[in-house]
């Protein structure tokens, strides 16, 4: 029986099998593919999909994720695809849907993530696993106290400085773990300068491991700028990965906020 399904941008699947053969572009998709059950029919990955480690020791890496090697992709016969909006070139997407079912995933915060996390437990026929997931995040972000706000710069790169904005998944687990992200009403990655880090005097300053990997050195050139504010190094994995990595993000926040 064939399956209609649409992906987080409208893009609608037909499939009436059950994949077996599946590529994935996306780091945090590729964890949750794992732990649907999916690692036997996982046959290719990017070369930043580092967990879990198994995988990434022995799937086919296709490139990284705006760098999409296609020989190798074709080379794989796969017979789905998962991609994202953000972390994938449209160009490189659009090619690949003109030869094979590519879910294409959008997602901004908390809600949209159980939603794709619900939509690939449906078109790999992995239902009952992802709405397991999905109901173990829904109570453990449930458990975080958010009474008191306190305000907090997110940092994602250096030269220049860039932050996040209020439409992004981070300050959507910003938000979630109890902090009040000062670029909140502005959009995507501005670009901040260290006078303008300066006047902001925030009670956190949050430096991110990913993408520009923040080291313990990049501390004191905050701090010596904004003496008042605690400056710390965070995962930024438990702030962006959007898939099954939920689960741990709640613990984690509970110990910054702590």
């Amino acid at each position: 029986m064939q399956q209609l399904l649409a992906d987080q941008l409208g893009h609608i699947l037909k499939i009436n099998y059950t994949p077996k053969r599946i590529i994935s572009l996306v780091p945090s998709q590729t964890e949750l593919l794992f732990d649907l059950g999916l690692e036997k029919q996982l046959v290719g990955i990017t070369k930043f999909c580092e967990h879990p480690k198994s995988i990434f020791k022995s799937k086919e890496k296709i490139g990284g994720t705006k760098q999409l090697n296609f020989t190798k992709i074709e080379a794989l016969r796969p017979d789905l695809i998962i991609a994202n909006k953000e972390e994938n070139v449209k160009e490189q997407v659009e090619y690949l849907k003109k030869k094979y079912p590519v879910y294409v995933s959008q997602v901004s915060n908390l809600e949209e993530a159980k939603k794709m996390i619900h939509s690939i437990g449906i078109i790999t026929r992995t239902i009952e696993k992802a709405e397991d997931i999905i109901l173990r995040i829904t109570n453990s972000f449930a458990t975080i106290p958010t009474n008191t706000k306190q305000d907090v710069l997110y940092l994602i790169w250096k030269e220049p400085y860039m932050t996040i904005g209020g439409d992004t998944f981070i300050s959507d687990m910003l938000d979630k773990a109890g902090f009040r992200n000062v670029f909140c009403n502005s959009n995507r990655y501005p670009s901040i300068s260290l006078a303008a880090i300066q006047k902001l005097e925030v009670d956190f300053v949050f430096l991110s491991s990913e993408p520009f990997p923040f080291k313990e050195k990049h501390i004191e050139e905050i701090q010596k700028i904004c003496p008042k504010s605690i400056i710390l190094l965070v995962k930024g994995d438990l702030f962006s990965w959007y898939g099954s990595r939920l689960l741990k993000m709640p613990d984690y926040f509970r110990k910054l906020n702590g």
